[in-house]
């Protein structure tokens, strides 16, 4: 495989066509949960009578819950997508624990899932106030500050681009580094047993497996958590503009 630094390397190439490491693992998450739902869902009673009908459904009240609760009822449309991206962000960081590279290492998975949840804020906005009313909204409320309100707008979806991406990155760097540093401490003390092509490092065993605990499943999981709740946050808000500004309106009223 080739590529550049520590970026997704190119698989194969189908003409002119590269498919990255990014682009397999993304089938592969597809796979996985494709048969995990099949499994789950399989042979559904209206009684639960076997303990994966209990588990989907406390997946589905779990992500149900968390949308009506950070979104309102009203919103529950949304609750497809919001599973979508929690799923999608959770096994990204997941693979990385059986070797694989995390599809979440690569800004842009994590950029295509911040700008799909920018047009969601945008069509809301536009939605609640109408065009003109949503291009009025970036005066408000005074002209002179449009420029930062046009910032201010730019910024949501690359704060959750950079934010995900680089907290999985970040982590995966830090293993590396202190995998070969760890190899290094092990020839220097002698520790290092070679036999023919194959090596073995003492220190190399144990500690990295600790730290991948931490990045790939703690603190990805925490990550996927918490794009999936600016999600809805920033969704369910733009859908309350409107009631927002009408409150606001009706403050001066004296």
């Amino acid at each position: 495989m080739t590529g550049i630094g520590n970026g997704p390397k190119i698989v194969f190439e189908i003409g002119s066509l590269r498919i990255t490491e990014t682009v397999v693992m993304g089938w592969l998450i597809i796979v996985a949960v494709l048969i995990l739902c099949l499994w789950l869902t399989h042979d559904l009673k209206k009684v639960p009578e076997k303990k994966r009908q209990v588990v989907a459904e406390m997946l589905v009240n779990f992500v149900n819950n968390m949308v009506k609760e950070n979104m309102g009822v009203k919103m529950m449309k949304y609750a497809p997508y919001i599973a979508t991206l929690l799923i999608y962000a959770v096994f990204g960081a997941l693979i990385s624990m059986i070797g694989l590279r995390s599809m979440t290492a690569d800004i842009n998975v994590t950029a295509t899932w911040a700008l799909m949840t920018f047009v969601l804020i945008t069509y809301n906005k536009i939605k609640v106030n109408g065009f003109k009313g949503y291009l009025k909204s970036f005066a408000q409320p005074v002209a002179f500050i449009l420029p930062l309100n046009i910032i201010g707008e730019v910024a949501t979806p690359a704060s959750m681009a950079f934010r995900l991406f680089g907290n999985v990155a970040g982590g995966m760097v830090i293993t590396g580094l202190l995998y070969g540093a760890l190899g290094s401490l092990s020839s220097a003390l002698g520790l290092t047993f070679e036999a023919g092509s194959w090596a073995f490092s003492v220190f190399q065993v144990g500690i990295p497996a600790v730290l991948s605990v931490y990045f790939d499943l703690f603190s990805g999981c925490i990550q996927a958590y918490i794009f999936s709740m600016l999600t809805m946050v920033n969704v369910g808000a733009a859908a309350e503009t409107e009631f927002l500004f009408q409150m606001k309106d009706f403050s001066t009223i004296k």
